[in-house]
């Protein structure tokens, strides 16, 4: 079985086409491409898959096998796999996800291949019952929470998954692990667990994020956290609706459009490497 691995500024994922040939047993593949015993190693697998209602369908699923809804990072790759391996000549592309319809806009390089992709991931939700928190408050923005020996301010935000951006004075000095795994597992706040994005606020048009990834650890990146961490600051007058947000793996360019209510994302996403696995033990079941 083909596979891609690409990765966007964050999240690694292996991409198989799922157009041309019949797949079964989908969360045994989905863990067995994502175990990083077989030095593939990724945050899941990406399925591209025809689709009646846009030009392709995304079909995400989590390292554990579960199917997931939505990851930015994951759609730009989508963008840039279709267009690179010739499945479509459009720049202009609508992915149908679990978590909705997606716009990507390519550019193209001199090379011919896809150099920059430009998502429009929808509107947040910040509906409690959405994503879902354990409060009476329909909203959750800017709360204060004691977590270990800190008390932080935090905003619960959901594009399909849930995110709680946590506001910190630096991102470099702090102990990802230990506070991220902590509000991972805060059971009593978040029914299930969630992604922590940490924040810090630069100025107004410059952001920093470390992002703890749910079930994985610290990430490199995660679009999606890069947007929450937009959606934080706007809510609470910290930044503008445009920003750049500084990540591990590289900077993001968000804005959060004030007439659709739509959150954008632009950057680059790139083949790691290209290759074959023997899964025929899980497709000829």
């Amino acid at each position: 079985m083909k596979f891609t691995k690409m990765q966007a500024f964050g999240n690694d994922y292996v991409y198989i086409d799922a157009i041309h040939q019949e797949l079964k047993n989908l969360p045994e593949l989905a863990r067995f491409v994502s175990d990083r015993h077989f030095a593939i190693g990724s945050d899941g697998m990406v399925l591209i898959c025809p689709s009646d209602k846009g030009d392709f369908r995304m079909r995400m699923f989590n390292p554990d096998g579960t199917e997931g809804e939505m990851c930015g990072n994951a759609l730009r790759s989508v963008g840039k796999y279709v267009y690179d391996h010739r499945l479509t000549e459009k720049t202009d592309l609508v992915i149908e996800t679990l978590g909705g319809m997606q716009k990507l806009n390519l550019t193209i390089g001199e090379d011919g291949f896809v150099s920059n992709i430009r998502a429009d991931i929808g509107e947040p939700r910040l509906d409690t019952k959405v994503i879902p928190v354990n409060t009476e408050l329909p909203e959750f923005i800017e709360q204060p929470v004691q977590v270990l020996d800190k008390t932080f301010k935090i905003t619960a935000v959901s594009w399909g998954n849930p995110h709680v951006a946590m506001y910190v004075d630096s991102v470099a000095d702090l102990d990802v692990e230990k506070y991220g795994k902590t509000i991972e597992y805060m059971t009593e706040l978040f029914t299930n667990k969630t992604n922590v994005t940490f924040v810090e606020f630069v100025n107004k048009d410059y952001i920093k994020i470390r992002e703890w990834e749910r079930g994985t650890g610290e990430t490199i990146g995660c679009g999606t956290g890069c947007c929450t961490a937009v959606v934080a600051g706007v809510l609470t007058g910290r930044i503008n609706r445009k920003v750049t947000v500084e990540q591990i793996g590289g900077p993001l360019l968000i804005e959060w459009d004030e007439k659709t209510n739509h959150m954008f994302m632009t950057g680059p996403s790139h083949t790691v490497f290209e290759s074959e696995i023997d899964a025929s033990h899980i497709l000829d079941k």
